[in-house]
């Protein structure tokens, strides 16, 4: 609750001359909620009101417009006032007892989705705030890569696990010209580094719902839907996120950190006050989302069209689904190209009618490139669109997202464990905000090939493209850089994402991941692993990382590497060890002599000490 006092500062008779103003706009705030009770001081030299909101910010931009304060005849004092005690038929002032969490979560798309569920499992207390009481209903992102499917595999929701709602993708990812020349081919065929396809393409409210069926199914999640955040107040010890829903009912949450998925508007980033960086690309597409009766023919199914006429994406969109992108051109409004009419005589071409398809969704969407600047602030942090927004055209704008909940979970699970001191999530935004920078900038230089509109521009990009064609000189499927400064060895391979191929356990033969743990110090055979006492070995385990060597006979701790993946792994990075940190990134390598000194440096990294292990949460389900 605010308590403000209103001071007159200007003589009587002027402060007289505003006061029907004032009351016009007093009278608006009551209305709407803003001020709850108003009144003068007896003394006739200013007053009183009273606010039940629990945005300060929002609440002084209010008073900011009364008419007192524009014309300088009053002064507006606000105090925040904790209630805990109130007499019969006051109940709404009472400040509501805070409920305690490890993690709270602003936003429940794709991103607070998957990180409330990886920090959930691990038996972490999450509380979930969204503002919409359901997810939304209809596809948005459509693609994601093998990186990602790794981390969905982690959660028990891989691809194979969800296919009626994600396909994997088998085919090249061609950019055409106006006559149907290749002049980019994207190998998308076949399998990545992380023993899934390069790509799939989903539906993106199935693969929420399962999702969300998961995250329901554990008893450390709290979600609040409808509740939106007001306010917060940071200490030394904790942030308590205010939030109120519709009805005007208010709870307080406590927690050690508040995670901002909150979106491209995100109020957790106005709060942090972190500027954005504008890399000055904005253009308006028209997006359609299909449901096909029968097959429409694209070949390749991922094709861009560089016509400079009309520029065109066609991309699957999950099963049975298909999307087309249209390019707004200049003279042309966004309401004429959202037309209906206007949608099926873009889309008649292609021999999609009403007869032969439902039209699921069109919208017209404004393609940006823009990453903040500051992804930590205190007990605040950033994830997913709060943190980066890029155009579609590489298909990494959600994977990104998702590499950040990825990135930011397994930190936050050891500090919120007691197993590494909280410095090192200052390592979460310089390692994130570099790496994808790779992404953006890729999908910029792609959308600039496909949005020149310029016939002599096109003509030039033509000719230097297939060209480029003729010669072999292409692009890889997908970025693959190396994490920004931060918790890893910053030589070899180290801050770069490690491969996962199939082994043979002692329960079975399958992906690494599925047999072991992802957290991984992976030896070339046993004689090695055997240099680490079992003190070093039991530290490493207590934050997730695994003793696993190579060998012939599968048992505890000994993987047979049944496909030879991983001796050719390491004989190209020229190492006898391998460190895999949880997220799946290589943290180092190391000669056989020098295993234990790796196994001490990533301790020592997270500040931890070598010989022993604090006791962690127990986990809501079994670990993989």
């Amino acid at each position: 609750m605010f308590v403000i006092n209103i001071s007159y500062i200007a003589p009587a008779d002027v402060v007289a001359e505003h006061r029907q103003t004032h009351i016009e706009w007093l009278q608006a705030a009551v209305d709407s909620g803003i001020i709850a009770a108003a009144g003068s001081k007896t003394t006739r030299d200013g007053g009183m009101l009273l606010s039940l909101i629990q945005d300060r910010e929002y609440l002084e931009a209010e008073l900011a417009r009364d008419p007192y304060a524009t014309t300088g005849v009053a002064n507006h004092h606000v105090t925040e006032v904790n209630v805990p005690m109130v007499g019969n038929g006051l109940e709404q002032l009472k400040t509501p007892a805070a409920e305690d969490f490890d993690v709270i979560i602003a936003g429940y798309g794709p991103v607070g989705r998957v990180l409330a569920l990886q920090l959930g499992r691990r038996g972490h207390r999450v509380a979930v705030v969204e503002r919409q009481l359901v997810s939304y209903p209809l596809p948005r992102a459509v693609h994601f890569d093998d990186e990602i499917a790794r981390l969905l595999q982690s959660l028990d929701a891989s691809p194979d696990q969800m296919s009626h709602a994600v396909e994997a993708y088998d085919d090249l990812y061609e950019w055409h010209n106006a006559d149907g020349e290749a002049l980019l081919r994207l190998e998308w065929r076949g399998g990545g580094k992380t023993g899934w396809n390069t790509s799939y393409f989903f539906h993106q409210p199935s693969v929420e719902a399962f999702l969300h069926e998961k995250v329901e199914a554990l008893g450390t999640v709290t979600l609040l839907r409808g509740w939106e955040a007001e306010s917060r107040l940071e200490t030394d010890e904790h942030i308590t996120l205010h939030v109120r829903n519709p009805e005007g009912d208010r709870r307080s949450l406590k927690g050690k950190y508040l995670v901002g998925a909150d979106g491209a508007n995100s109020k957790v980033r106005r709060w942090m006050e972190t500027t954005m960086t504008d890399l000055g690309y904005f253009h308006d597409w028209l997006v359609i989302d299909l449901l096909p009766k029968g097959p429409v023919h694209v070949d390749p199914p991922a094709l861009q069209i560089c016509d400079p006429s009309r520029p065109t994406t066609l991309v699957p969109g999950g099963p049975g689904r298909r999307r087309f992108e249209f390019l707004r051109l200049d003279g042309e409004t966004k309401e004429e190209l959202n037309s209906e009419a206007r949608v099926w005589e873009l889309l008649r071409p292609w021999g999609v009618t009403p007869e032969t398809a439902d039209l699921e969704r069109r919208t017209i969407y404004t393609f940006q490139a823009r990453s903040c600047d500051v992804w930590r602030k205190g007990r605040m942090l950033l994830a997913g669109d709060s943190a980066h927004l890029m155009p579609p055209f590489a298909g990494q704008g959600m994977c990104s997202g998702l590499r950040d909940a990825a990135n930011l979970e397994w930190k936050l699970d050891l500090v919120l464990s007691g197993l590494a001191d909280d410095s090192v999530l200052d390592s979460y935004g310089p390692e994130r905000a570099e790496h994808v920078r790779h992404f953006i900038e890729r999908s910029i230089q792609l959308g600039e090939i496909i949005c020149l509109t310029d016939p002599a521009d096109a003509a030039k990009r033509d000719a230097k493209m297939m060209g480029d064609i003729a010669a072999g000189i292409s692009m890889p499927a997908h970025p693959a850089p190396r994490l920004g400064d931060g918790l890893f060895r910053n030589d070899g391979p180290g801050g770069t994402l490690s491969i996962q191929a199939t082994v043979r356990g002692p329960a079975g033969e399958g992906l690494f991941d599925d047999v072991f743990v992802t957290g991984t110090l992976l030896t070339r055979n046993n004689a090695l692993a055997s240099q680490l006492p079992e003190n070093q070995k039991a530290a490493l385990a207590s934050v997730g990382v695994e003793v696993v060597a190579l060998g012939q006979i599968p048992a505890a701790g000994t993987a047979v590497d049944t496909t030879g993946a991983y001796e050719r792994w390491l004989d190209q990075m020229e190492t006898d060890a391998v460190l895999i940190r949880p997220d799946g990134y290589i943290y180092g390598t190391a000669a056989a002599a020098a295993i234990p000194e790796l196994a001490n440096d990533f301790m020592a990294a997270l500040r931890c000490e070598s010989n022993g292990a604090r006791r962690r949460p127990e986990p809501a389900t079994a670990n993989r």
